[in-house]
């Protein structure tokens, strides 16, 4: 299912969640012509197998300030501001042209682009653009009315109590299939509601707070703002307490409930399912999964035990949030408040182009992604990293007939999937057809409101239809990468493959160890504690042998207990099980793109260049990437809720399960990040 596709960092042209450090380019050396390494970046006070992280990376962390807009700040994000300004040079030129031909890639996103850039007309409209859809939920006479809204709402993307999506079926996956997914919450994760530390009691009455704020622009008094706050809060409260931890929806296969449609009747009678999904526009489906059925169970509770006049106020108030970034500056400013001031720690807004510019990409990202790669995107770049996908894939299979834990059965169905690994480098070959969607330049929250109906649209017309494995699922200027486990493809858009992950220019250890382990990342992803439940077809099926399987679950469990140790922040510890998916994959990228480095020098005399052997140039490029400096309160939301852990222990971790870093760096006993052999995670 899409749900489980893993990233190397969850961070887009959207949301940047990670960040890697880079100064002015790196200066070549004459010796050999390349680009080496900027030696301001060291701290050779820090001895590396003390904390490499601190070696390699803290003399920039020491001279570098977060910017006021930024919960976090490296050189991904300077990555991500050379990627804005020439995305800004698209949209300027093509906002200019008010003569383009209707429908056209320019046309879509220069009036998108101008739309949101009309602040004046945005302010003048205040919240008028949703008045229509709040007349909706303000006419509700009885519960039984839930379903037909809960539709409404959903075709446009607009998610309240659950999250519905169309995806692959994890155990068919040539089929598309309804999943329906817990949902409803305002704050990140349903720990926030129940959490005693102070941290977290702050939270919840901010965002109590926040509610009441948001209520008394749609024109409440201030005494029954609070009053019906309180009730939202109740209610969501009640929804999350039903729901599943961040942990358990880990588990492809605990998630995996298949239903037939009329069970949903059974589950939450009280409900109006054959109204919700007339209204959301699914027709003629006789079955779907049910991720959590509890919680569904649970929301029939919820649902009997909450007034109707609760109802009204919690989807008025969800609709709004969700749509504040396209009203008005008071709706605008108000939702920065709460969800960037005070859960990451930003301290203003971006200014307004680059947040026009995020919301372009999301919701005509082909369009632009499509000018995008005709201006900026070389070939060569593609053929070089074409050649290093090439050569890992080739090394993965050394590395799977080497690993003496596996028996020959899962051997060989090992190398059958890693076979049938889908390639996408760069952007793709089938561009979205934006037939049928309405943008103009009258109003930006139309735009957005016409823009969320037609990828609604898109997305439930896979229902019925052969899969498509072409489909991308990020936008070609995205500075990231995935994993789909159902699709069995690895995907890298053409936004990552720059500096410092990658460049034609680098010495080639540094782009083994940026670029190179980001492709080993991807491609362990397929072998990872959920990938490697799904077959090469991308079918979840057991595919290995039970004596196999528990040994592999004895060696990621080494990994979870590792992790487990690290402290974030505070107190505050990494959690080992979420974070599984993506140590397990930066340990297993790191490590197959060290030998695929080791293979790529067969028949080249390795230099030393500033100082440092192929091999530490090779380590110290990926301790570059992963440079990355938090707001605390960014931190300590990542920890919280995301399954990347922070930049640090992407660096230690893996690195002190390998015995090619002790080596080449003269780790030893009584070192810091020294680990005794038999503690050492060695799976790929």
């Amino acid at each position: 299912m899409n749900l489980l596709r893993s990233t190397l960092a969850l961070s887009t042209l959207t949301t940047a969640l990670f960040t890697s450090c880079t100064a002015p380019a790196d200066k070549t050396t004459e010796a050999t012509g390349v680009k080496g390494i900027d030696t301001t970046y060291l701290d050779k006070t820090v001895k590396p197998g003390d904390d490499f992280y601190m070696y390699a990376n803290n003399g920039w962390l020491q001279k570098t300030s977060i910017p006021p807009a930024e919960s976090a700040w490296g050189s991904f994000a300077i990555l991500k501001d050379e990627v804005y300004l020439k995305l800004r040079g698209i949209l300027d030129s093509s906002a200019a042209n008010k003569n383009a031909t209707k429908g056209s890639s320019e046309q879509l996103i220069g009036d998108f682009y101008a739309s949101g850039m009309d602040s004046a007309n945005i302010e003048k409209a205040g919240i008028t653009p949703l008045k229509d859809a709040l007349d909706k939920i303000n006419a509700m006479k009885d519960k039984k009315e839930l379903g037909a809204l809960s539709g409404e709402m959903h075709s446009h993307f607009i998610f309240g109590i659950f999250n519905p999506e169309v995806a692959q079926d994890a155990r068919k996956s040539e089929n598309e299939i309804v999943v329906l997914n817990q949902g409803g919450l305002g704050l990140p994760d349903r720990d926030y509601y129940f959490r005693k530390d102070d941290k977290s009691k702050m939270i919840r009455e901010k965002y109590l707070v926040h509610i009441a704020n948001v209520l008394v622009l749609m024109g409440e008094d201030k005494e029954m703002a609070r009053k019906d706050a309180d009730a939202i809060m109740k209610l969501e409260t009640a929804l999350a307490s039903a729901s599943w931890t961040n942990v358990e929806n880990r588990d492809p296969i605990k998630t995996y409930n298949k239903k037939g449609v009329h069970e949903l009747d059974k589950m939450c009678p009280d409900f109006n399912w054959s109204d919700y999904f007339s209204k959301a526009g699914i027709h003629n489906i006789d079955s779907l999964i049910v991720s959590q059925p509890s919680f569904f169970t649970s929301l029939n509770k919820t649902i009997t035990s909450t007034p109707l006049e609760d109802w009204k106020k919690y989807f008025s108030f969800g609709l709004v949030d969700a749509m504040s970034g396209r009203l008005s500056s008071a709706f605008d400013n108000e939702h920065f408040d709460f969800y960037e001031r005070t859960l990451s720690g930003v301290k203003e807004m971006r200014p307004r182009w680059k947040r026009i510019l995020l919301a372009t990409d999301r919701s005509v990202g082909d369009a632009l992604g499509k000018i995008f790669v005709e201006k900026y995107f070389p070939a060569e770049a593609k053929k070089r990293v074409t050649e290093m996908v090439d050569n890992l894939i080739a090394t993965y299979r050394v590395r799977i007939n080497s690993r003496d834990w596996m028996s020959d059965s899962t051997k060989k169905h090992a190398m059958e999937k890693l076979d049938k690994v889908m390639k996408k480098l760069g952007y793709t070959d089938k561009w979205r057809d934006y037939t049928g969607l309405d943008i103009s330049r009258e109003s930006y929250a139309k735009n957005a409101w016409n823009s969320n109906a037609f990828f609604w649209n898109f997305m439930i017309n896979k229902l019925g239809k052969p899969v498509d494995r072409a489909e991308w699922g990020m936008s070609p200027p995205t500075i990231n990468a995935y994993y789909n486990p159902s699709m069995n493809e690895i995907v890298f858009p053409a936004g990552i493959m720059q500096y410092p992950f990658f460049d034609i220019n680098q010495d080639d250890a540094m782009n083994y160890g940026g670029m190179g382990a980001v492709i080993g990342h991807e491609l362990t992803h397929g072998f990872d504690d959920q990938g490697s439940r799904f077959d090469a077809n991308g079918n979840m099926i057991q595919w290995w042998t039970k004596q196999d399987n528990e040994k592999f679950k004895q060696k990621t469990e080494m990994v979870a207990t590792q992790f487990n140790n690290y402290v974030a922040i505070d107190t505050l510890h990494v959690i080992g099980h979420l974070t599984l998916g993506e140590n397990i994959a930066d340990l297993g990228g790191l490590t197959i793109s060290y030998y695929a480095y080791k293979k790529s020098l067969e028949g080249k005399e390795p230099k030393v260049i500033d100082g440092f052997t192929p091999e530490q140039r090779f380590f110290l490029g990926w301790a570059k990437v992963w440079c990355v400096k938090y707001t605390p309160e960014a931190l300590r939301r990542q920890v919280l809720t995301n399954p990347h852990s922070p930049g640090n222990y992407r660096v230690i971790g893996p690195l002190s399960n390998m015995q090619e870093f002790y080596d080449a760096f003269g780790v030893k006993e009584g070192d810091k990040m020294y680990r005794k052999s038999e503690d050492r995670a060695v799976i790929w």
